[in-house]
């Protein structure tokens, strides 16, 4: 993928992950956070379930691809599957690759609880929560829809935020 050392919030982040730490992840944008958590997610994650093992929150559909293809590049090697899952398209595809079996979700918390309604999806064996761009998801509402998801994520989950920093 073309990098040759990982970058600082990489270098921090990835061990402490590997190890099950919760933590709350600032850099700036553009500095590798989503492989950060990325790469040990596909690391963690049971390729032989059929259940999601990892839950990436996003705050639009577009975060939502962008994770979710970045994620699929970083373990193109592995055998695994991801699925963005959002609004503004058919549910139809969603669920059946839902039942296809899927280890990593990345989601905008409104479709996510929109399966959760439906049923067409549990998160009863969710084991790494990640909650991408925290601190403007919070800003802009959601803080009640995380409560919600987090609620039916088993506590023994490992819970990463992470955030934008404007700089300097």
């Amino acid at each position: 993928m073309g990098y040759e050392e990982p970058t600082p919030i990489q270098e921090r982040v990835i061990p402490l992950i590997r190890l099950g730490q919760d933590l709350v992840g600032q850099a700036q944008t553009g500095t590798g956070k989503t492989t950060a958590f990325g790469l040990p997610i596909i690391e963690i994650v049971d390729k032989r379930s059929r259940h999601p093992q990892a839950l990436v929150l996003t705050q639009n559909r577009e975060l939502a691809l962008q994770v979710s293809e970045e994620i699929s590049r970083i373990g193109m090697y592995g055998d695994f599957k991801s699925i963005a899952i959002y609004g503004g398209q058919p549910l139809q595809p969603q669920i059946k690759a839902l039942r296809q079996g899927v280890q990593v979700i990345v989601a905008t918390p409104g479709r996510l609880m929109d399966h959760m309604r439906r049923r067409t999806l549990t998160l009863t064996s969710i084991r790494i929560v990640v909650v991408d761009e925290a601190d403007k998801m919070l800003d802009i509402g959601f803080i009640a829809d995380i409560e919600h998801i987090l609620r039916q994520i088993p506590r023994s989950r490992q819970t990463l935020l992470f955030s934008a920093s404007s700089g300097a």
